[in-house]
């Protein structure tokens, strides 16, 4: 009872200590867990000027201009150029918000107007911009496709972003001016000149290895130089790669495949019976080759020039039904034969009317024809043409919707074979100068008038069994098998030694950037560059990737921090500086001349000269360019010596035999419109990025995983 007596006096004391115990549980499971002391921090991709950009909205935009940009842009171009826009966006809409400008009705109208003066399905009768044709439009898109009406959004909002940027600019080029004194000062830089002798004690003149730069003064010159050596956070990798490649012994067997192709077989070797006729007895060409071929057959004709330049001698002679092969090309062995030769002209004249149908590519949204509709329509222009040549051109203007065309009177001037989409290219090579006829393509009808063919030549029709040099399922498994060992091995031993012993080329990679995609020599790789970015890596780590066509073994080499570049990065760029500085120090200490001449005998060197000489372009002929070294002659009188100066190239001692004043002119302003011109002409150039510069943009795309 005593020690319950004793716990009710101190409940309040308990209830302290409980809480301050499950208190303490919480903290440590919040820094444990530093993302959930922001409930904001895993759904924000960055914070620009104060405004948030959201996963979710990010992610959206990304997926939209991945879809634009199609199958050839990876993931992580477009996800950098999506960021490059959103921060632009932002800064710029940062402006827009301080300076209250935006683009209101009217002068969006007139942005549209100017944006699609050019398109046809805006244009009336006269070829004017028609606003109520753009209205229908809208109205169209609304009904019939919300994608459609959301695409044509963006593109509103695309075309304000760019007039609200034109306005911007445009106030801060008003804001320009080149004042009369910018004017005279620039007349002046480019008009007063000077004639100097000088003597060049060139730093070439003493040998690099006398020079000593210890580690201390490359570290001492970094921190000085602190802005110039920041540098991100970066990692080195070094790996060796294992390509997928066919074997020699895989090679033979795709040739020993083709030889059946050949010959032809009629008993396999386990005496199945398996009919294959030979290549050179078959009738249907295109069956065969289909059946048998890792490329489809191609019908159209070719010249020499087109042919494989190894086998272009050997396979344009043969005649028809003769075969050549097997030979390696592109990547495949092959075994073509002539299927059929024919005279075809080396290039055409010819013009034409193209009557589009709804659905046929590149059709404008106002066709409404069905294909039948389409091809009466041709059929009829057919016939009004074969009774009047004279009336084609009247024709084009008026039916035809190939706008590359219409201005030459529908007219391709002399063109090579295969230039055009293949049944417009069969009915105008395989024709004759003067045929009429109505062409059906993906873009529509086309009457089509031959005006003229030139220079016949021998072409043929090439079928080709192909296939694919490829690795065999033990070659890959060997491969597969020997990166393995490697990753293993490398592991627990040393990677350059290793690979040296198994005759590995070992590839290094410095400063991979955080959100960097490529690895040079092996293209877009994302997971190489985030496993050695992740937390728990560590130097001498080894890791095996799939790459396209094989694997790569990569081991982490070192991790660099954001900060100021190390002493043995920085080496490289510093240590000529470095060397520079000392060798000046040299030469000065040693230098007691106080004249040219005696100076160029104590370095065993010339007085040489130099003439109109300016500060605008401060170069020194035979010396190269030294802006110190002409800033100081155009602070010494005439006649006057100038003491030592410490150049680009050497060390200098100069002396000004002439100074020729800038023309004086009744007026500077002509010089002063070329000072406001030549700012007006940086701002669409300097000015955003001098509001990214300072702009607070804090990228948490790595924290986020949007990488």
């Amino acid at each position: 009872m005593a020690v319950l007596n004793k716990i009710r006096q101190r409940s309040l004391f308990l209830i302290l200590i409980i809480a301050m115990a499950l208190f303490s549980f919480v903290l440590a499971d919040l820094f444990k867990n530093s993302d959930a002391l922001t409930s904001k921090s895993q759904n924000i991709v960055a914070t620009i000027n104060g405004k948030d950009i959201t996963r979710e909205d990010f992610m959206q935009k990304v997926e939209a201009a991945q879809r634009q940009a199609g199958p050839n842009a990876t993931n992580t171009q477009v996800m950098n150029r999506v960021w490059e826009q959103e921060v632009r966006r932002i800064v710029m809409q940062t402006q827009y918000d301080e300076l209250g400008i935006s683009v209101e009705k009217d002068q969006m109208r007139d942005l549209l107007k100017t944006s699609l003066a050019t398109s046809p399905e805006f244009l009336n009768e006269a070829g004017l911009f028609d606003e109520n044709k753009l209205n229908e439009y809208i109205a169209n898109l609304k009904e019939t496709s919300q994608q459609a009406y959301v695409s044509w959004v963006n593109y509103e909002k695309s075309v304000a972003a760019n007039g609200l940027q034109q306005n911007y600019f445009n106030l801060v080029k008003a804001g320009l001016t080149g004042t009369l004194a910018e004017g005279e000062l620039e007349h002046k830089l480019e008009g007063n000149k000077v004639d100097i002798k000088f003597v060049q004690v060139s730093y070439a003149s003493i040998k690099d290895s006398l020079v000593k730069v210890s580690k201390s003064d490359i570290s001492d010159y970094i921190n000085k130089n602190k802005e110039t050596y920041k540098v991100e956070a970066s990692r080195d990798i070094k790996f060796v790669q294992f390509d997928e490649v066919a074997s020699v012994e895989d090679e033979n067997a795709i040739k020993a495949d083709l030889d059946i192709y050949l010959k032809g077989r009629f008993v396999d070797e386990t005496g199945r019976k398996d009919t294959i006729v030979a290549f050179s007895q078959v009738k249907n060409d295109e069956d065969y080759i289909n059946s048998y071929s890792d490329i489809k057959f191609d019908s159209r004709f070719v010249f020499k020039s087109s042919l494989p330049t190894a086998v272009a001698d050997s396979i344009y002679k043969l005649e028809a039904g003769g075969v050549y092969g097997p030979y390696k090309d592109n990547g495949y062995f092959k075994v073509s034969k002539v299927v059929a030769v024919k005279q075809i002209p080396d290039s055409v004249k010819v013009r034409h009317i193209l009557i589009p149908f709804k659905g046929s590519r590149s059709a404008a949204p106002e066709v409404t024809q069905t294909e039948a509709e389409a091809k009466t329509t041709a059929d009829s222009l057919l016939g009004v043409i074969k009774s009047n040549r004279s009336k084609f051109p009247e024709l084009v203007k008026e039916f035809s919707s190939d706008q590359g065309s219409v201005e030459k009177e529908g007219r391709y001037d002399w063109h090579p074979y295969n230039t055009m989409v293949s049944e417009f290219n069969d009915f105008e090579f395989e024709g004759k100068t003067g045929d009429l006829g109505v062409v059906k393509t993906i873009f529509g009808f086309h009457i089509i008038e031959i005006e003229g063919q030139k220079d016949k030549s021998k072409a043929i029709q090439v079928g080709t069994i192909a296939r694919e040099i490829e690795p065999s399922e033990t070659t890959t498994a060997k491969i597969f098998r020997d990166a393995s060992n490697f990753e293993i091995n490398a592991g627990k031993g040393d990677f350059e030694a290793l690979a040296k012993e198994a005759n590995y080329t070992v590839r290094p990679v410095n400063g991979i950037k955080v959100l960097d995609e490529n690895i040079p020599g092996v293209g877009s790789q994302r997971p190489i560059v985030r496993w050695a970015f992740e937390e728990d890596a560590e130097v001498g780590d080894v890791k095996r990737f799939n790459v396209p066509n094989g694997y790569v073994v990569a081991q982490l080499v070192a991790q660099h921090e954001e900060g100021l570049m190390s002493v043995d990065d920085a080496t490289v760029k510093v240590l000529p500086l470095i060397r520079k500085e000392k060798k000046a120090e040299i030469i000065r200490d040693r230098v007691t001349a106080k004249t040219l001449e005696d100076l160029a005998a104590a370095e065993n060197t010339t007085v040489r000269s130099a003439s109109a000489i300016n500060m605008k372009s401060p170069t020194i002929s035979g010396a190269g360019r030294e802006p110190l070294v002409v800033g100081a002659a155009f602070g010494l009188n005439e006649g006057e010596t100038s003491k030592l100066i410490d150049g680009e190239n050497g060390v200098y001692m100069i002396q000004v035999t002439k100074v020729t004043p800038a023309v004086a002119l009744d007026s500077y302003q002509a010089a002063a419109n070329r000072v406001e011109q030549q700012k007006m002409n940086a701002v669409n150039s300097k000015v955003y990025n001098a509001l990214k510069e300072v702009a607070e943009i804090e990228d948490n795309r790595v924290e986020t995983q949007v990488q």
